[in-house]
């Protein structure tokens, strides 16, 4: 008897956690980190002392929500870094993270943010801003990615894209593979950025530059 009562407690704790995920994916989803406890309570049928008793920290509670779509991350960033053509698995890359951020603003306010007492995220945000660095880098090498790509632009664009959340969800995919291919050709290396035009020299060293030459630099 005391066997059958530990078995069906366990089941019943196995069922609150999975309802307290899906509410967390669902109330972060749709309104970001903001979201309180009390409301994942509400929308998963429980108690707060029971989603706190499974998830002590609202990080805790954040970092597990989001641990597929983390996993989904760094495999976007792995396969890009190990497509043989750099410009083509950075372009890949792009749309696969508009893509997944489109699903979930949770997940892209986690990821720009690293939530402060979610080490994981801290670490899966600078890990995978090194790697699409040395993936920018390759594809300058090639001449495909413009020569003033750096990694703020990443971000800059995860803030513009955050700015879709407001539509319904249907037309938040459509638009936001729109918003990847519009990026993808502003990030495109083209024939006037190619072989940028150099910038002058400071302004206190063109002093030097007219006692060498005996003109001003222009």
């Amino acid at each position: 008897m005391t066997g059958h009562l530990s078995r069906t407690a366990r089941s019943d704790a196995r069922d609150n956690r999975a309802r307290i995920l899906d509410a967390a994916r669902a109330v972060f989803g749709e309104t970001g980190l903001s979201a309180p406890m009390r409301e994942i309570a509400r929308r998963a049928g429980i108690g707060p002392a029971t989603l706190y008793r499974h998830f002590p920290t609202k990080a805790d509670l954040i970092t597990e929500t989001f641990a597929e779509q983390r996993r989904a991350c760094r495999a976007a960033v792995r396969d890009a870094l190990a497509d043989p053509d750099p410009w083509h698995g950075f372009r890949e890359l792009i749309e696969r993270v508009c893509e997944l951020h489109a699903h979930s603003l949770g997940f892209a306010d986690a990821f720009m943010a690293a939530y402060p007492e979610a080490m994981d995220f801290t670490a899966d945000r600078e890990q995978t801003l090194r790697a699409v660095t040395e993936l920018a880098r390759r594809s300058q090498r090639t001449g495909e990615l413009r020569p003033g790509f750096v990694i703020d632009d990443l971000i800059l664009m995860l803030m513009a894209h955050r700015g879709l959340h407001d539509a319904p969800r249907a037309a938040r995919v459509t638009a936001s593979r729109r918003f990847a291919a519009y990026v993808i050709e502003a990030f495109r290396a083209g024939p006037e950025t190619a072989a940028p035009t150099p910038l002058p020299p400071p302004a206190h060293l063109r002093g030097a530059e007219v006692q060498r030459t005996g003109k001003p630099n222009e």
